[in-house]
């Protein structure tokens, strides 16, 4: 797991948002991806992409790997804990953990509260809360995250690379990943179907 920093809030600044890529994005890592953004600053970003289920792995093999449970334990976990999903949560740093969750769990000095609702936990303790049955509500776990360096990110919304949208909590945990991308869209009064990669300025 790793830690993050969030800096002020600046209303230059996307963090607490959604990143939705425009069709024309050439990068397959991020085609159709909606992005959490946990962090922006002059400094640079961090997010999380919330639509892209990691392949072949489900939360409590994972909590086995990383020996949070004995594999004896795997059958026994709280309902609550087998709800949560496992996400590609970007190309940086794959081998690590980002939970994202709602904000009735805190652990000092390691929960990020950001907006709306949504807090990120990126230490080991969380995920033995969730085994426990003493977690979050709701939670995904991401591994790895989308990092860009200072400027990049105001660069590429700029060359129509992505929209902001507003984030809703109901679309992280709650929503079919397949559906995030076009509901997404939708927030904000686009039909996917017409939205051509030559759109305008975001």
């Amino acid at each position: 797991m790793a830690s993050v920093e969030r800096k002020s809030k600046n209303s230059e600044y996307f963090d607490g948002q959604f990143l939705l890529a425009m069709p024309g994005m050439t990068d397959d890592r991020f085609a159709r991806s909606v992005v959490y953004l946990c962090a922006h600053s002059d400094e640079g970003a961090m997010g999380i992409v919330i639509n892209r289920r990691a392949p072949s792995l489900n939360f409590s093999e994972l909590l086995v790997q990383l020996e949070v449970i004995a594999p004896d334990e795997a059958i026994r976990l709280p309902e609550q804990a087998g709800a949560v999903p496992v996400l590609r949560g970007g190309p940086v740093e794959a081998g690590r953990g980002f939970v994202l969750h709602s904000n009735d769990f805190y652990i000092d000095n390691s929960t990020l509260p950001i907006d709306g609702g949504v807090s990120l936990t990126a230490t080991i303790d969380i995920l033995r809360a969730i085994a426990h049955g003493s977690g979050p509500d709701r939670a995904i776990l991401a591994l790895g995250y989308a990092g860009w360096s200072p400027g990049q990110l105001e660069d590429e919304v700029q060359n129509n690379g992505w929209l902001t949208c507003p984030a809703d909590a109901g679309l992280i945990f709650d929503t079919p990943l397949d559906a995030r991308y076009d509901m997404a869209m939708r927030k904000i009064g686009i039909d996917p179907g017409f939205l051509s990669a030559q759109s305008g300025r975001a």
